[in-house]
């Protein structure tokens, strides 16, 4: 059977990373996906396209042509949900804001990416994910003992509390509309998402378990037994040996005999844990560590080179990386047990045959 999302229509308007990676989750749950460029200039930077535009039908239209618009909107008249991520009122002067399509399609979910959001005093200004993250007080969290933030690449902000929450928040105005006959607007702010992400440390925070400053508490590499460590051919091992019985573990796995260890989850023995763990892994290499815990519960594993994931055999086992045009990347996910996803098709400028006249557009 095919993803599903079969039979959802959604227009994207090219741009930056967070908007094109939650139409690219949509997609691979089954939705056809057409990616608009803007032909003639003024859209802004859009990098080539890439993993991010899998699955997906691109045409390059010009918005500043009667003609070019005119087709915009008869395919918005067709879509589910159209998708921008300009600053606000940017689509608004463009012709093409919610009141705009709403008018002609009540249905259509509109759904709108920004770092901001669409109000509050930064609302207008530029930003990145290292700026969301920032104001949102997640970056404040990230980072070890007495060191500044350190951003989580581009993840946080611009994928997490962005693309992911813009597509959830589109598959909730899916289904409320199966009941209301009405599309909405989602304002799918990145700030309010990388706040979001922070929920679980805050009732942490409420209960009295995470009182210290930035890398001093349970998981954020202030304890022990939530860390990695560096091996005897400078790979590393992350640890994650929290609940009693996987510290026990552990120990016999690291081959340590120390019964004076202290509780591993009290503060002021976190010291000797932290010397200990080090040197017992500085002994052995990755791969040989890797073997050791290979049947265990320790809760241990390697810290697996990105770009070498795919290799692993747990990943290769379940097929986690997929080759799309000549290039590994993660696969579709989560996993349906009849609706199964397929792998989606390399990005490609060319529509298939009679694919605008599909969605009702004469001139394909």
């Amino acid at each position: 059977m095919p993803g599903p999302l079969h039979g959802i229509r959604i227009i994207e308007m090219a741009g930056l990373a967070p908007g094109p990676f939650g139409c690219m989750i949509l997609a691979d749950l089954g939705a056809d996906v057409l990616r608009i460029e803007r032909a003639g200039g003024g859209g802004g930077l859009v990098p080539p396209q890439g993993p991010l535009d899998r699955g997906k039908k691109t045409l390059s239209l010009d918005l500043k042509s009667e003609a070019g618009k005119n087709t915009l909107l008869e395919l918005c008249d067709a879509a589910d949900v159209f998708v921008e991520g300009y600053r606000p009122g940017v689509a608004e002067r463009l012709g093409i804001g919610p009141d705009d399509l709403h008018a002609r399609n009540p249905r259509l979910i509109y759904g709108r990416i920004t770092g901001w959001g669409q109000d509050g005093p930064l609302a207008p200004r530029a930003g990145h994910d290292i700026n969301y993250a920032a104001v949102s007080g997640a970056l404040d969290l990230l980072g070890r003992a007495g060191e500044k933030p350190t951003p989580p690449v581009n993840l946080l902000a611009d994928f997490a509390g962005g693309g992911m929450l813009l597509a959830l928040g589109v598959l909730a105005a899916l289904h409320e509309r199966n009941t209301s006959g009405q599309g909405q607007v989602i304002d799918a702010a990145m700030v309010d998402g990388s706040a979001l992400m922070t929920t679980f440390l805050h009732g942490m925070r409420a209960n009295g378990l995470w009182n210290g400053p930035r890398g001093t508490n349970l998981l954020d590499t202030g304890a022990p037994c939530y860390d990695t460590y560096a091996t005897a051919d400078g790979k590393h091992m992350a640890v994650g040996a929290l609940e009693p019985q996987f510290p026990a573990e552990l120990i016999a796995r690291l081959g340590i005999d120390d019964e004076d260890l202290p509780f591993h989850l009290d503060p002021t023995g976190w010291p000797q844990w932290r010397e200990t763990l080090a040197k017992a892994f500085l002994q052995r290499t990755q791969d040989e560590w890797t073997g050791i815990f290979a049947d265990s519960d320790a809760c241990v594993s390697p810290v697996v080179d990105a770009w070498e994931a795919h290799h692993h055999p747990h990943n290769a086992a379940r097929g986690t990386y997929v080759d799309i045009g000549g290039v590994t990347q993660p696969a579709p996910a989560p996993r349906f047990s009849r609706t199964s996803l397929e792998t989606p098709e390399a990005p490609s400028d060319d529509l298939p045959e009679g694919y605008l006249a599909s969605w009702g557009i004469s001139g394909d």
